[in-house]
């Protein structure tokens, strides 16, 4: 049809249902926070990272509350116990049950059966080993709580040793075990004092001492007894104890009393199983609330709980390296955002300062920091180093997006309508500089933590001081363990720091596209 020229017939009068109108939209509108927030939960690695640093954090905050152990804490009797929960401690289950492989020799096996035979204790768990085809080497779980058994014989005042009776007849827990007379103990001197060795020996005069069996292979003991007529008469050698209430033994017709303590320099001389002797002394004398020895991810070579020193180290570094995130994150902003938007003379003499105060290594303004500061505390030398120069990176960031969004039409034509230029910067400039700085800021976080870590791992912070450690200074000690055969000491430590570091890269990497201006309308 030749449009130029239609018939008039073609043409007729449109009715007012014939009209069509734009619809209304139904939907509600979209905020810049909004679309961030669905742009944000579209990318499956940021939502996962997001969830990784909650359940870091909460460890953080929650954690130091579910233990009753401090990083002040240590026991040197309890080093290098293995990672132990009551879940598993009493199954069959050979995971933190508190246990490790050993392989030993036949004598070292029979002291830990000797052991096991006195306290009733499994120091073998469940009493099962292998031996070797030629019968040198035994093999078997080992459990690292039971098997410290009673040490060295321990000195300790009258006065706790009636107490300990008191509490051995109250709660029925036995911590004094029958001593071995002075003159029937090893000659040697590192063997003289070891209360482990109650029983006979095949030869006392020998470096490593080997028990004695009876005809039917059992270990016999060596206990300081008395018959019960002699014993408190006359005829009781002065140093001898014994437990009040002790009904002693019958051999051969006689009676005879056990000796349980024996009367020193200083105190009395007892035997004492340091497992019970632990919980005694922390809920008779301390009353610290801590019920028994029992360490959720180990302890380190001082005796240090692991899971607690990890739990208030990781409290720290997040709290330490926020509060640093957010001063360098408040500082750069401001100090970018002027030189960038400015420009010419201002900029150039900010940027000298800045590049100034960047050339100078954190090492070095910590190292003159220490130096100048004397007795200040750590965390403050530690402060006001990442402060010097934390911000400069921040402030580069900034500018560089000042830069590049300040020459745009909408900013000229906000000029134009003569907004100030505070508005033009913080209003117009920085919300679209925002994704690279708010990803920046939260890579901030975990650069803090990380290089936190590092100088206390080196040594050239130390944090150990009441109830501040740091995750540095447990992989430091963690170093140590490996040659120890302990490396859950640096396993823990470190699973943290490397869940930390990628999942915050994650999650950096999703905000930087959530709050990108460019993907606006690309979440529907």
């Amino acid at each position: 049809m030749d449009i130029n020229n239609i018939p008039a017939e073609k043409f007729q009068f449109a009715t007012r249902t014939d009209l069509y109108h734009d619809s209304k939209f139904e939907t509600k509108p979209v905020s810049y926070f909004q679309g961030a927030f669905r742009r944000f939960c579209k990318n499956k690695g940021a939502v996962v990272g997001g969830v990784v640093i909650a359940v870091l954090v909460l460890f953080a905050i929650i954690a130091p509350f579910f233990t009753p152990f401090q990083p002040a804490y240590y026991d040197m009797v309890y080093a290098y116990v293995t990672p132990k929960t009551n879940l598993f401690a009493n199954s069959n289950i050979d995971f933190w049950d508190g246990c490790r492989e050993k392989n030993t020799s036949k004598i070292g096996y029979l002291k830990d059966l000797a052991l096991a035979k006195e306290t009733g204790r499994e120091v073998i768990k469940n009493g099962e080993y292998t031996i070797s085809e030629d019968g040198s080497n035994y093999s078997y779980r080992y459990d690292t709580y039971y098997g410290v058994g009673f040490g060295k014989y321990k000195i300790i005042s009258p006065e706790e040793y009636n107490d300990i009776q008191r509490y051995q007849n109250e709660t029925g827990r036995q911590v004094l075990y029958p001593v071995v007379k002075f003159s029937d103990r090893p000659t040697l001197e590192k063997n003289k004092y070891d209360a482990n060795i109650y029983y006979k020996l095949e030869n006392a005069n020998a470096s490593t001492v080997r028990p004695k069996l009876d005809k039917n292979g059992e270990i016999i003991p060596n206990y300081w007894k008395y018959e019960a007529s002699e014993f408190g008469g006359l005829m009781a050698e002065y140093d001898s104890l014994r437990i009040e209430g002790e009904n002693g033994i019958e051999e051969d017709g006689k009676q005879y009393y056990y000796v349980y303590g024996r009367k020193v320099d200083g105190g009395i001389e007892v035997r004492a199983e340091y497992y019970e002797y632990y919980i005694y002394q922390h809920n008779e004398v301390l009353k610290d609330g801590i019920k028994e020895p029992l360490f959720l991810f180990g302890t380190t070579q001082t005796g240090k709980d692991i899971f607690a020193c990890l739990a208030y180290g990781a409290r720290f570094s997040f709290i330490f390296a926020t509060v640093v995130a957010i001063a360098n994150f408040i500082v750069g902003v401001i100090w970018g955002s002027i030189s960038g938007y400015f420009g010419g003379k201002i900029d150039l003499f900010m940027e000298r300062i800045a590049e100034i105060l960047g050339a100078i290594p954190t090492i070095i303004v910590i190292t003159l920091l220490k130096y100048h500061m004397g007795t200040a505390s750590q965390v403050l030398v530690l402060f006001i180093a990442f402060f010097l120069t934390g911000w400069i990176g921040m402030a580069g960031r900034t500018r560089m997006q000042f830069y590049r969004f300040k020459n745009q039409e909408y900013v000229l034509a906000a000029r134009t309508l003569g907004a100030r230029d505070a508005r033009i910067m913080f209003k117009h400039i920085f919300p679209n500089g925002l994704g690279t700085i708010v990803t920046s800021f939260a890579l901030v976080i975990p650069g803090m933590i990380y290089s936190e870590t590092s100088f206390t791992y080196l040594g050239i912070i130390n944090l150990e001081a009441g109830n501040i450690t740091s995750v540095g200074t447990l992989i430091a000690a963690g170093q140590q363990s490996i040659m120890a055969n302990a490396g859950y000491v640096a396993f823990f430590p470190c699973m943290f720091l490397v869940l930390m570091m990628l999942s915050f890269n994650l999650f950096g990497n999703g905000l930087r596209d959530a709050f990108n201006p460019s993907l606006r309308g690309t979440e529907d």
